[in-house]
Order: C-alpha cells, then sequence, then structure tokens
C-alpha cells in the first residue's frame, strides 16, 4: 500500500503528539491535587484582554487545531481514503456507528435530566491520544489499520464540528454571523480567481473568526471553514494547503493540543470517587466511550461489508477492527471541548472531564491490549 509523505509524518507527529499529551495530562492531574494546586488552578483563570487564559486557549489556539483537522479532511476528500465512496464506506460507516450509539447511550441515562445535553460527549475520538497508543504496537500494526483509525477520527471529528454548530449554539447575531459568512464567501472567490497567497487566506480567516466569536456560533469552526477556502488544487507539496497543513502539524501536536490538556485536565479531585460515577451523566460518558464506542463501529462496519458496500482492506480482520473500535474510545481533547459548551455547572464539568480521563484511559488499554493479543508477531509481520 503506498503512503504519502504527509501521511508519514502526520502519523508520526500523531505518534509522538500522542505520549507528550499523556504526560499533560498526569502533570495537570497531579499540580491540581498537590499543594501549588491553588496558584496552578489560578492561573489559567489569570485574566488576559478582559478574558480568562482558558478563554482564549478553547476559543483562539483551538480554532488552530480545527484548521488542521480541517486541511487533513480536505485532504482525505479530495485524494485520500474519503475520495473514492467504496474506500471511504468503511470508516465513514464506522465512525457514523461510532457517533450515533453512545450518543444514544447517553440519551439512555441522562433523558429528562439537566444533562442531557452531553449527549455528545461520548462521540468524539482523539486522534492525537488513539494513534499514539496504535504506535506503541510498532511495525506490528499494517499500514490499512492505521490510515482506517485516522480516516475514521477525521470524520468524528467532522461530526463534532457539525454537532458543536447546530446543536451547541444558544443564540445567534445575525449581522456578526453574516458577516463572518460573508468573509468566508470572499475567500471562496480568491480561491476560484486562483489566488494563492496564503496571507490574504489568513488575514481573511481571522477577520471570520473575530466576528464568528461575537456570533453565537462557536468561534473553532472558523478553522474548518477557512481550510475549505484556501486552494488545494492538486495537493502537491507545492500548493499552500499542503505546505499549511505540513508547518501546522507540530506547533498543533507539540504546543496547542499540550496546553489544552493542561489547562483542562487541572481538576481537583474531591469527595468520594465511587459517588463521581454514579452520576448519570458520569454513567453516560463511561458506557458510552468504553462500550457505545467499539459496538458502534464494529456494527456499522460489519453491516456495511455484509451489504457489499466495500470489503475489509488487506491486513484487517475482525478481531483487529474491535481492537480499532476500542481505541475510538479514547475521546479525551474533543470530549473535554464538548463538555465545556454541554454543561454550565463547574462541579458536572470537572467531575466529566474526570470521568472522560477515566474513560479514555480503560479504553486505550483495552484496544492496546486487544491489538497486541491479535496483531501477528513482528517477525511474520509483511513488508509495507
Amino acid at each position: 500500500m503506498k503512503v504519502t509523505r504527509l501521511f508519514t509524518s502526520f502519523f508520526e507527529s500523531e505518534k509522538a503528539g500522542g505520549l507528550v499529551l499523556v504526560f499533560c495530562t498526569i502533570l495537570s492531574l497531579f499540580l491540581a491535587n498537590s499543594q501549588l494546586s491553588e496558584s496552578y488552578l489560578h492561573w489559567w483563570h489569570t485574566p488576559m484582554g478582559g478574558k480568562p487564559v482558558e478563554y482564549w486557549i478553547n476559543d483562539g489556539l483551538m480554532a488552530i487545531f480545527f484548521l488542521l483537522i480541517g486541511l487533513e479532511l480536505e485532504r482525505e476528500v479530495y485524494i485520500g481514503e474519503l475520495s473514492k465512496i467504496k474506500d471511504a464506506a468503511l470508516p465513514l460507516a464506522g465512525a457514523l456507528g461510532g457517533m450515533l450509539v453512545p450518543a444514544l447511550l447517553f440519551a439512555f441515562f441522562n433523558h429528562d435530566t439537566p444533562t442531557h445535553k452531553g449527549y455528545g460527549i461520548p462521540m468524539a475520538t482523539d486522534i492525537a491520544f488513539a494513534i499514539g497508543i496504535l504506535s506503541l504496537l510498532g511495525k506490528r500494526v499494517p499500514v490499512a489499520l492505521k490510515v482506517f483509525l485516522t480516516a475514521l477520527a477525521v470524520i468524528d471529528d467532522l461530526g463534532a464540528i457539525l454537532m458543536i454548530a447546530i446543536f451547541y449554539t444558544d443564540s445567534l447575531q445575525l449581522v456578526n454571523l453574516g458577516i463572518s459568512l460573508g468573509v468566508f464567501g470572499v475567500l471562496l472567490i480568491l480561491n476560484r480567481l486562483k489566488v494563492n497567497n496564503l496571507l490574504w487566506y489568513l488575514i481573511g480567516g481571522v477577520i471570520m473568526w473575530y466576528f464568528m466569536l461575537h456570533s453565537g456560533v462557536h468561534a473553532t469552526i472558523t478553522g474548518v471553514l477557512l481550510a475549505f477556502a484556501i486552494p488545494f488544487e492538486n495537493g502537491s507539496p507545492r500548493t499552500i494547503s499542503y505546505q499549511l497543513q505540513h508547518w501546522l502539524h507540530h506547533p498543533v501536536a507539540f504546543v496547542i493540543i499540550p496546553i489544552f490538556a493542561l489547562c483542562n485536565t487541572a481538576v481537583v479531585i474531591e469527595g468520594n470517587l465511587i459517588d463521581t460515577f454514579q452520576h448519570p451523566y458520569s454513567i453516560g460518558i463511561l458506557v458510552g466511550l468504553i462500550v457505545g464506542k467499539p459496538l458502534g463501529i464494529f456494527a456499522f462496519s460489519w453491516l456495511t461489508v455484509r451489504f457489499k458496500l466495500t470489503q475489509l482492506p488487506e491486513g484487517f480482520t475482525w478481531q483487529r477492527l474491535l481492537g480499532l473500535g476500542m481505541l475510538g474510545g479514547i475521546g479525551f481533547t474533543m470530549s473535554i471541548f464538548i463538555t465545556l459548551l454541554a454543561f454550565d455547572d463547574t462541579t458536572v464539568i470537572n467531575n466529566s472531564k474526570f470521568v472522560i480521563v477515566i474513560a479514555s484511559t480503560v479504553s486505550g488499554l483495552l484496544g492496546y491490549l486487544w491489538l497486541q493479543k491479535t496483531l501477528p508477531p513482528p517477525a511474520a509481520t509483511p513488508n509495507e
């Protein structure tokens, strides 16, 4: 199987980024529950430009993260695994099942409760963590499994983006939204006119972000819109889309996501932990990520193959796909991000973050151990 240089670069950066993410999460939880807790927590609430530091991280830096996600999605749609319907059918079906089943399970446990809006929390897959865990298995992992997990997580992110835009927008400022979309329209015209100066798109992106921020729609959506406005052309290394995506890999993997993790896993663990896991929203998150994700990914993928819409790629088995489904239960970054949008109560948010970390850890361990058992030993792995 031919693997492009950009995909290889992406996989390697996400692999290392996932390990950095694990370290930052452990460090943040430790500091939040140490003697430095008060000053550490206070830092994230320090005013900067009239808003706390965490606001600029979640609404500003994360827009750059979503820009990278959009560029990756664009590449997959035009020339990658999602460019052909038959190739895209398996990860598309898996991602759909991996979103619907966890959401339904969460809704089942939280129906008619104040936390019912959290159904989006277990729908997400953290691509950095998932690929980071998969990379620990080394050369035993067939390329087809890496590509499937990457495509699955990218589609998952698209689903999360659409859900944020549609279901987690409480009120709209139509004038600001109109200006933001108007700027987007201008950037699309520049695209059609084959304007290839990246500076114009970045300036337009900042203007889009500002007005989207004041529109009621979450500002991070700007990142995805900007990605699709930037000219893709043939996707070669000379295009500005390729160059920007390549340049963003390391800053996102090693700066933006670790900062997000440090900020949003600064959770003080208080009271009885058993009580924390007994809330309906906690049960919904745990069951959604640990059970719902692999169940949905496996079942929808199986149905797609059963009805001959696609077939398992070389190197795939149903056992290995189930292992990938378990890794899909690593929600982390996107799950925490949606938690911040879904809930207002500080206690509920902190408990949810802690449960997400636990559920993601369990999913990662289960996926790793399952794949460790089902993948061939290194010596038996054919050259890819």
